[in-house]
């Protein structure tokens, strides 16, 4: 059956995001790249709140909301993760809440490289097939800014971010949301990702077509021996394979 539409993960698949760029800090005695000592700061024009405060009010957060809405395939929104952390300091200011969403987003903005070629490789595939970028990230309009700065935005007929659906890959609400808006059955598309257990699994289950992009997967042969779910349809280093193996579908 041919190809009539491909779908785009975004991470490390149209662009590259290197959250190891972000300033690392201390928790427990482990060290993580991390936006908090922005955030903290912000807060602080705003309250006496102490490192330690902040830091607990965040990664109960993590622990009590965020991780567990993941474990079920559903997505915490920035903006409502940011509310959450100041309604455990005793803060409640919307204001506030927005500003450490930008800032946040901004911070994470910054460590995005694109790969310029990807804009040529949308263009020969752009009125062959339908394309779409379905994503697992917690601010949608992040997401499209991110696109931009890539120049790849435009070259989509749907995008869509986890926290518009209120679900996460690798939930099917996901890959049927992005199949009706482009208007095609599952089994004519192709989903294109980097994440075996997100992308491929998620995929297949959805009933597409999957092709496991391996550029930032150190050991592809490992990362496969130690996936319990379907194989990918194809393995592909870079995006530049896909028209061709669109064509050869065909």
């Amino acid at each position: 059956m041919p190809i009539r539409a491909v779908v785009f993960d975004l991470f490390d698949t149209l662009v590259d995001l290197h959250m190891d760029r972000l300033p690392p800090i201390e928790v427990e005695g482990k060290r993580y790249p991390s936006t908090a000592g922005h955030l903290h700061a912000l807060v602080r024009e705003h309250a006496d709140v102490s490192w330690l405060d902040f830091t607990q009010a965040l990664y109960a957060v993590e622990r009590e909301v965020r991780a567990p809405r993941a474990e079920e395939g559903r997505e915490l929104p920035t903006l409502e993760r940011m509310q959450e952390i100041l309604r455990r300091l005793g803060l409640r200011d919307a204001a506030l809440a927005e500003r450490l969403t930008d800032t946040h987003m901004g911070l994470l903005r910054e460590q995005v490289t694109h790969h310029p070629h990807h804009v040529d490789v949308l263009e020969q595939l752009r009125g062959r097939v339908k394309l779409a970028v379905c994503s697992n990230f917690s601010h949608s309009q992040t997401a499209l800014r991110i696109l931009e700065d890539a120049g790849l935005r435009w070259h989509f007929d749907a995008v869509l971010v986890s926290d518009a659906t209120g679900f996460r890959k690798p939930r099917r609400e996901m890959f049927d949301a992005t199949c009706t808006l482009l208007g095609v059955a599952p089994t004519e598309a192709l989903h294109v990702g980097d994440h075996l257990k997100l992308d491929v699994a998620g995929g297949a289950a959805a009933g597409l077509r999957t092709a496991w992009l391996v550029r930032r997967i150190l050991d592809p042969e490992a990362a496969l021996r130690a996936h319990s779910g379907p194989a990918p349809s194809h393995v592909i280093r870079d995006l530049a394979e896909v028209p061709n193996l669109v064509a050869a579908c065909s």
